[in-house]
C-alpha cells in the first residue's frame, strides 16, 4: 500500500518543484539587481578614479537612494529565499505523508499558503525598490544636432 503511494507523493511534488525552478529564476534576477545596486554604491564612493562627476550633496543623495534600494532588494531576497524553503517543506511533507501514511495534507497547505503569501511580498517589495529605481533615474533625449 505504501508502495503505491510513492509515484502519487512523486506526482504531487512536480508542480511545487516548479514553483521552486520559478522562485530561484526570480532570485536570480533579485541578486544581480541586487549585485548592480551595489556596484554603484562603490563606484561612488570611490568617485575619485572612476569617472563619476557628482556634486558631494548630489553624491549624498544618490548613495542614500542606494542604500533604500539595497534593503528593499534585500528584503525581496529574504521573502523570496524563505518562500522557496517553504516550497521545500511542502515537498518533504508530501513525501512524509506518502510514506508513513500519515494525514499531513493540512501541514502541506498551510506551507503551500505560507509559501505563496512570502513570494507575494517579496515581489511587491521587488516592485517597490524596481519604482525607486526608475524614478531616480532621468533619461534626457535630445534631438540631433540641437
Amino acid at each position: 500500500m505504501v508502495g503505491e503511494d510513492v509515484p502519487h507523493a512523486i506526482q504531487l511534488a512536480l508542480a511545487p518543484i516548479f514553483l521552486l525552478t520559478g522562485i530561484a529564476g526570480m532570485l536570480n534576477v533579485m541578486a544581480a539587481r541586487l549585485g548592480r545596486i551595489i556596484d554603484r554604491g562603490r563606484r561612488l564612493t570611490n568617485a575619485s578614479g572612476s569617472g563619476v562627476v557628482l556634486s558631494p550633496d548630489d553624491r549624498t543623495v544618490e548613495l542614500r537612494s542606494l542604500e533604500h534600494r539595497r534593503r528593499l532588494a534585500q528584503a525581496a531576497i529574504t521573502a523570496c529565499t524563505f518562500a522557496a524553503l517553504l516550497v521545500c517543506m511542502v515537498i518533504a511533507t508530501l513525501f512524509l505523508e506518502a510514506l508513513l501514511g500519515l494525514p499531513l495534507k493540512w501541514l502541506a497547505g498551510i506551507l503551500f499558503a505560507g509559501s505563496t503569501v512570502s513570494l507575494a511580498i517579496g515581489l511587491g517589495i521587488f516592485l517597490r525598490e524596481v519604482h525607486l529605481a526608475t524614478r531616480s533615474v532621468r533619461i534626457e533625449l535630445r534631438e540631433p544636432g540641437r
